[in-house]
């Protein structure tokens, strides 16, 4: 049974906050010689964290400040991360310049909100920044003519457990936000990513791509149709998440490949395929296996069953094509969510051995 927190979960802070913290610490140090314990900002949607410095540096003609990200109760790769910001002055009349530091990627692809050859620092993150900068800069009577360089301590090795590589963005992590909040066990932030990866497959020029419930389904689609790290869209339980933001970006072909849990429940027309979201409903796998020719003590065995991999199993013992019947079925309700798109569209049904036991097509 999916058990609820026994307490609120408690909201973090994105990188993007943490670097406008640590952009305007070194700001206010670079102009004034001296440094806060802490500092505080105001975010997008009214909120005023407050941050402790970590660890500061001034130099001549620079200010370095870092803070150590918290990500709350959110089970973030970059919690505890150290964001860092190197403040220098600027070429007069280049305005604020942004520049990748260790640990911060560099977009190499198109499809994202950057340009190719551009740090890694997000559009609202970049804004706050600016804001900050600009407002000290009012205060102090200085220059807006400044150089931020963003770092993030071992950001290279954290980028390898997101999907920055596969998005093109390569050398470390992104400066992300939008709100400058991060939620608990938030879904915003993976369905983001599916929809940048379908970004970045349009804007690449590819024609097919592949939503996954998960690894070993993923690694079977790639090697069964040869595709390329980009056509990969890292769907897991999200397939709301994928059909609708690529029903308003549809591309030629979209493969969705799962196992069988997963895929009974897409095919039951729910898109959210989390175990604590959607269940899988043995009444309706019984009733499949009826109109496929099973005996009635299949399918009573199928409606008691307490998997659906156990079910799958009574089917292939019966030599029925079940796994067929759900990547038919799961195919239907995927074109009616895309509506008129005009996509050549192919489910496939893989068990935990990365086996394909069933397969559908439904083309436009």
């Amino acid at each position: 049974m999916n058990q609820k927190p026994s307490r609120t979960l408690r909201r973090g802070w994105t990188t993007g906050a943490c670097a406008t913290a640590a952009a305007k610490a070194a700001f206010k140090a670079l102009i004034t010689g001296d440094f806060t314990s802490s500092v505080s900002i105001l975010l997008p949607k009214g909120e005023q964290p407050e941050f402790e410095l970590f660890k500061t540096e001034l130099g001549s003609d620079f200010s370095t400040v870092s803070i150590i990200k918290d990500a709350g109760d959110d089970p973030d790769v970059t919690h505890g991360a150290e964001i860092s910001v190197t403040v220098r002055r600027g070429t007069p009349g280049t305005g604020i310049v942004f520049k990748a530091g260790t640990g911060v990627g560099t977009v190499t692809k198109a499809g994202l909100a950057l340009e190719i050859g551009e740090p890694a620092i997000n559009p609202v993150p970049r804004n706050l920044m600016r804001s900050i900068v600009s407002e000290i800069a009012e205060k102090q009577n200085h220059s807006r003519d400044v150089e931020l360089t963003i770092a993030v301590t071992g950001g290279e090795e954290l980028a390898k457990k997101t999907w920055n590589p596969r998005l093109g963005i390569l050398g470390g992590i992104s400066i992300l936000g939008t709100t400058g909040v991060v939620i608990p066990y938030s879904c915003s932030a993976w369905i983001h990513s599916i929809q940048r990866g379908i970004d970045v497959a349009r804007a690449n020029g590819i024609q097919h791509v592949a939503g996954c419930t998960g690894s070993t389904s993923e690694k079977f689609v790639q090697n069964y149709y040869g595709l390329p790290d980009e056509a990969l869209l890292d769907m897991g339980d999200f397939a709301g998440g994928l059909l609708k933001y690529f029903r308003k970006h549809p591309l030629p072909k979209l493969s969705i490949g799962g196992g069988f849990g997963k895929l009974s429940k897409l095919a039951q027309g729910q898109l959210d395929l989390h175990s604590g979201r959607s269940q899988v409903d043995f009444s309706m796998l019984a009733e499949l296996l009826k109109k496929l020719g099973a005996n009635q003590q299949l399918c009573e065995q199928a409606k008691s069953a307490n998997t659906a991999n156990e079910v799958l199993k009574l089917a292939q013992q019966a030599g029925l094509p079940l796994a067929d019947t759900i990547a038919q079925k799961a195919c239907q309700v995927v074109r009616k969510t895309l509506r008129k798109t005009e996509t050549q569209l192919n489910i496939l049904v893989i068990n935990s051995q990365g086996e394909l036991v069933g397969e559908a097509e439904n083309n436009a």
